[in-house]
């Protein structure tokens, strides 16, 4: 009786999910496939499963767009909580939750609704004391956030609060590439799904594979809170996102009528910055803290008021909802035409996106939500906040963004690099055919100099070399970084004595970021040391001899302060750890096989961000894809269980599972099916 009065409880008060319609199907690495018969269902068992493996995460999303971080992480949260108010994510769940179509309403439903049971079924890992159950808006609110985030409007915050809205960071990056079928040896599509993202965290990568009986079978990664796959491969296509540079995002000086007025001037009026209080509760020990920050709002959007100037903030992502919607028909696509009229939405704020599919087709678009500008003004800096001429209200549709569709080439490829440099010359677009106040940049970095090193090394690509290309861990001929080092080549060791070995191992290493690479391990920390002296003003700045000498020197000091001498491997260095285990692990900032670390312990380095979720396809006409993919650490994050790490060692190798989107092939290898509560 309790177990049907359990079913009953779960079918009625939580819409309409018959839990027993789902199954949840754990393969040999803990990966969870969701089957059901509705999408609705499916998204359901997402959130159950996903909640197993990291609810902790998850729940942090989640009370970010509820604005109740702060009662869990203290001061490190409250600022989040703000930013919500300032942003007004909250408004916009309210005010646009009626754009998003009845079909997604239910997939965004069944997914809600699968967190809030395994909330009330678990409260021992409830974080928060009444943050549970959620509603759709404080759902909606998380995403505005996250797509507020995705588009760099944190970026664009921290600069003004810093009072230096001018410096550019240092780029790290993702990598996607597309082979036709007439570029390939069996004449099959290749793709490269490689998206370089924190290790850990609200934005590292989860896998997942999605079935329903309403046509929704996919297998790709997610967020902690996404409802869909991101990207990922379904029966007949697929895409890889990486991250684009395009101006998205503007930033106006108001002009205020006194230091201490809330009045600016606007076509020659004077306006009343709308003003309200956001609440942040404050964790502080065991109590916690009610407190409020004002936030502002002028007629461009979020206002900031700082000793320098009053600020606003005007982009397309606290505008727009349904970014998860526009996913979500990506996800379901059968064809290019499907495919294509899904991203018609516009609604996603950012990503370049590369296709391929089973019937020959490759594409790519820098996608994103560009305003219409006026073009009398420079939209590369501040711009006046004083009139309607720099008052925006509409986007670029699809069709005017940069993109290719099946070049001659035979290859598209984007290391977020410039979308200029997609395809060999001959195929690469104008940029002047491309209107210039959407600010897409020109510049190449050393993944995407590298890869065009590689690919016209062949005529034709059998599917080892395409592997090859894309585990290739050197450098080009010529460094590409934001900062030009270049310097440190033509340094003559013999007018520095004290450091001639070292600049000789540097000049002479094959630039290979391998474990067992002595010339690695040492430029590896001539980089680092490099960017953190020149933080924030990297971009466009050249390295002096002098500069690059006394850098050098310093790296040498703190490698024989931890080792006793400079002939240490880049393995002995570098880590991918998690819990006990720690591995050597390859890869340099900016190789395409990218690894970007932080200080760990006893002067190593840890893996923080870089290569993560990888998924290798090969379409042929008239079959599924042939799926294969890893992950850095594993499909669970909690010590206890054995998909903690256990995808570590073959990441390490550089070996790949097969992945299949038939059920029958799943059955075979699970090692448990369940249904979520």
């Amino acid at each position: 009786m309790k177990k049907f009065l359990l079913l009953l409880f779960s079918f009625s008060v939580y819409g309409q999910v018959n839990t027993q319609n789902i199954e949840i199907v754990r393969d040999d690495f803990g990966v969870p496939h969701i089957f059901g018969k509705t999408d609705a269902e499916v998204a359901y068992g997402l959130a159950w499963a996903h909640a197993e493996d990291d609810f902790k995460t998850i729940q942090q999303t989640m009370l970010a767009g509820k604005g109740m971080l702060g009662k869990y992480l203290g001061k490190d949260g409250a600022p989040i909580d703000y930013v919500v108010g300032l942003l007004r994510c909250r408004e916009l769940a309210k005010e646009k939750i009626n754009t998003l179509s009845p079909e997604f309403t239910k997939v965004a439903q069944g997914y809600l609704n699968g967190l809030n049971s395994y909330a009330r079924q678990h409260p021992e890992e409830v974080l928060v004391k009444k943050s549970f159950p959620a509603s759709m808006e404080d759902y909606l609110s998380s995403v505005a956030l996250s797509l507020s985030v995705i588009s760099g409007v944190d970026s664009e915050i921290k600069k003004i609060l810093s009072r230096n809205i001018e410096t550019s960071e240092d780029i790290k990056g993702s990598n996607a590439f597309a082979i036709a079928t007439w570029k390939t040896t069996t004449g099959e599509s290749f793709l490269n799904i490689n998206s370089h993202q924190p290790l850990e965290g609200p934005v590292a990568w989860y896998e997942a594979h999605l079935h329903s009986e309403e046509g929704w079978n996919i297998i790709g990664g997610l967020f902690p809170g996404g409802c869909v796959i991101f990207h990922g491969t379904n029966e007949n296509l697929g895409w890889a996102h990486t991250v684009n540079h395009q101006d998205k995002i503007d930033v106006y000086r108001l002009s205020m009528k006194g230091k201490k007025s809330n009045k600016y001037i606007f076509d020659g009026q004077w306006l009343k910055l709308e003003k309200k209080n956001v609440p942040l509760k404050v964790k502080l020990g065991w109590i916690t803290l009610p407190l409020s920050k004002k936030a502002y709002w002028s007629k461009y959007g979020a206002t900031l008021k700082t000793k320098l100037g009053v600020y606003s903030i005007r982009f397309g992502a606290n505008q727009e909802l349904r970014g998860l919607e526009e996913w979500y028909r990506m996800n379901k696509a059968k064809n290019f035409t499907e495919f294509y009229s899904a991203m018609k939405m516009v609604a996603i704020p950012g990503f370049n996106t590369v296709y391929a599919d089973n019937m020959d087709t490759i594409f790519y678009v820098s996608n994103g939500m560009i305003p219409i500008r006026n073009p009398e003004f420079n939209w590369k800096g501040v711009l006046p906040g004083n009139t309607s001429k720099t008052l925006w209200t509409q986007f670029h549709g699809l069709e005017d963004l940069p993109q290719y569709l099946n070049p001659s080439s035979g290859y598209l490829y984007n290391t977020n690099n410039s979308v200029f440099h997609a395809s060999a010359p001959e195929n690469n677009l104008d940029p002047k055919s491309i209107d210039s106040t959407m600010g897409y940049p020109l510049t190449v970095n050393n993944r995407s100099a590298r890869f065009e090193e590689l690919i016209n090394g062949y005529d034709k690509l059998s599917f080892e070399d395409f592997k090859q290309i894309k585990y290739d861990n050197q450098y080009p001929s010529s460094y590409h970084f934001s900062i030009d080092l270049n310097i440190i080549q033509d340094v003559d060791p013999k007018r520095y004595p004290e450091i001639a070995q070292e600049l000789i191992k540097i000049q002479t290493w094959n630039r290979k970021a391998d474990i067992d690479s002595e010339g690695a391990a040492l430029f590896s920390a001539f980089i680092y040391e490099v960017s953190s002296q020149f933080e924030g003003h990297l971009k466009g700045k050249v390295l002096s001899e002098s500069e690059a000498v006394k850098i050098l020197k310093k790296v040498k000091s703190s490698i024989h302060q931890h080792y006793g001498s400079s002939r240490i491997t880049l393995g002995q260095v570098q880590k991918l750890a998690r819990g006990n285990k720690i591995l050597p692990i390859w890869g340099l900032p900016d190789v395409l096989t990218a690894m970007y670390t932080a200080p760990y312990e006893n002067g190593t380095r840890k893996g923080i961000a870089g290569e993560s979720y990888i998924q290798l396809v090969r379409f042929k006409r008239g079959q599924l894809p042939r799926i294969s993919s890893i992950i850095n650490y594993g499909a669970s994050n909690h010590p206890e269980s054995p998909h903690y790490s256990d995808q570590m060692e073959p990441f390490i190798h550089q070996k790949l599972k097969p992945m299949s989107l038939l059920k029958a092939d799943v059955m075979k290898n699970a090692t448990r099916v369940y249904h979520p509560k």
